[in-house]
């Protein structure tokens, strides 16, 4: 009878979860052309060199630890909107060696107390093989769930230094613009996919 429950429980969890990434597949249909369709190779990567520029000159510590990184996922523009429930996307590129070797989609549902749209960008800082492994092996990796990852807020940037950084992921945030209030990227999917060239 328990195994019943538990098994009932974890059915309703699955529809929920699914119910909310219909609904957040239906509000990201509802944003501009530009941002649902998927760019070329060559879009993202020109987004991408200039979204590590910017993130380089804004926080000095993102660039010193571009030089340990074993490879760097960037999603130059997250776009987050919603009214009670909400969704965000993004497209970015892995650059190991300071070269792209994959291409990757960002998608997160969410719901609760929210309104508004948002536009921002984050970086994966990966300082291990392992967790770079991970990555490439996964078909999804869904963002909480495997490698952890820290998030490098302004303090913690300020304090960060070569000799103090330990093996992981680390996120760093960018360019943020809009009206929601905090960025989150925790339960976002990261899949890859194939751009057009």
């Amino acid at each position: 009878m328990k195994t019943a429950s538990i098994m009932h429980s974890a059915l309703k969890m699955r529809g929920i979860m699914l119910a909310s990434l219909c609904i957040a597949i239906a509000v990201l249909a509802l944003l501009p052309p530009t941002v649902a369709r998927a760019d070329t190779a060559a879009e993202i990567n020109r987004d991408v060199d200039i979204a590590l520029q910017s993130l380089y000159k804004s926080t000095p510590s993102a660039r010193k630890m571009a030089g340990i990184a074993k490879g760097i996922l960037v999603f130059p523009d997250i776009i987050k909107g919603g009214f009670i429930i909400g969704g965000q996307y993004g497209e970015g590129a892995l650059r190991v060696g300071g070269r792209t070797t994959g291409y990757y989609r960002s998608i997160a549902a969410s719901y609760g107390l929210q309104a508004g749209a948002q536009k921002f960008g984050y970086a994966l800082f990966f300082l291990s093989d392992d967790d770079l492994k991970y990555l490439k092996k996964s078909d999804g990796w869904e963002l909480g769930v495997g490698p952890t990852i820290v998030i490098m807020d302004e303090g913690m940037a300020r304090s960060f230094s070569t000799t103090t950084a330990h093996a992981g992921t680390y996120a760093f945030f960018f360019d943020q613009e809009g009206l929601m209030a905090g960025i989150g990227i925790q339960g976002s999917k990261i899949t890859p996919f194939h751009p057009g060239k």
